[in-house]
């Protein structure tokens, strides 16, 4: 799959939820809750997109201000007028609008009732994205953390963030099922280290069986987990 079909499903999936948000707040640079209009923020819409697409099939060190260029079909003249700070400005406003929609997903899978559905759930959108993309599309989170980054160390510490924001999430959402905070904590890292691993080990086998085998291992632990937690009667599923 070329970058450019890539980034065909990634509008076509996205760029509806994603077109119109402010770009300001979260986003780094203006005025918190600051509107754009639709006319003013296409191109900044189209690279930052491109950006994320970018990020997730080829990592930040592939991702330059040429590249974004040819990818999203945006004037270079555009560049330093929506991105003073450059590439760095780029790529983190990518990653940001990245981690919003992937916590998005992280959020929506946690809405059932039953927690180890809800896990399960998890697992499957990341399956079905790597199926999706041909084993291709990555976590653009990753692709930010593990480079060295040394011309923008700020990128080191979004993901960072990132990844806590994550951990945190699924921290709270085990402590509403009846889990202690100290053990809801070490899962959630554990879910996170687990399916972003097993993403990177897809990736290189092209092959689902790496991220199949670690839901079914986070699935029985997580059971165990909740039979286990205090108040919990014997037997009882959760």
């Amino acid at each position: 799959m070329t970058a450019g079909n890539s980034s065909c499903m990634f509008y076509g999936i996205h760029l509806k939820l994603l077109m119109g948000r402010p770009f300001g707040g979260p986003y780094g640079h203006g005025e918190a809750g600051e509107q754009m209009s639709p006319r003013k923020s296409e191109s900044r819409d189209r690279m930052v997109l491109s950006a994320a697409a970018l990020l997730r099939e080829y990592g930040a060190s592939a991702t330059s201000i040429d590249r974004v260029l040819a990818h999203s079909g945006a004037p270079r003249g555009s560049v330093y007028h929506h991105f003073p700070g450059g590439r760095a400005q780029l790529i983190e406003e990518a990653l940001a609008l990245a981690a919003d929609f992937l916590t998005g997903l992280i959020d929506t899978a946690m809405q059932v009732d039953d927690p180890v559905a809800a896990v399960d759930a998890f697992f499957r959108l990341w399956r079905d994205r790597l199926v999706e993309s041909g084993f291709r599309a990555g976590c653009p989170i990753v692709a930010v953390a593990v480079e060295t980054n040394d011309d923008a160390p700020q990128l080191a510490r979004s993901a960072a963030a990132v990844f806590v924001r994550w951990q945190e999430a699924l921290a709270a959402f085990l402590v509403r099922h009846g889990l202690t905070e100290e053990r809801s904590r070490r899962l959630g890292a554990f879910m996170i280290a687990a399916v972003e691993g097993a993403v990177i080990m897809c990736r290189a086998e092209r092959s689902t069986a790496p991220i199949e085998a670690a839901a079914a291992e986070i699935h029985d632990l997580l059971l165990h987990a909740l039979r286990d937690r205090p108040g919990a009667g014997s037997g009882s599923r959760p």
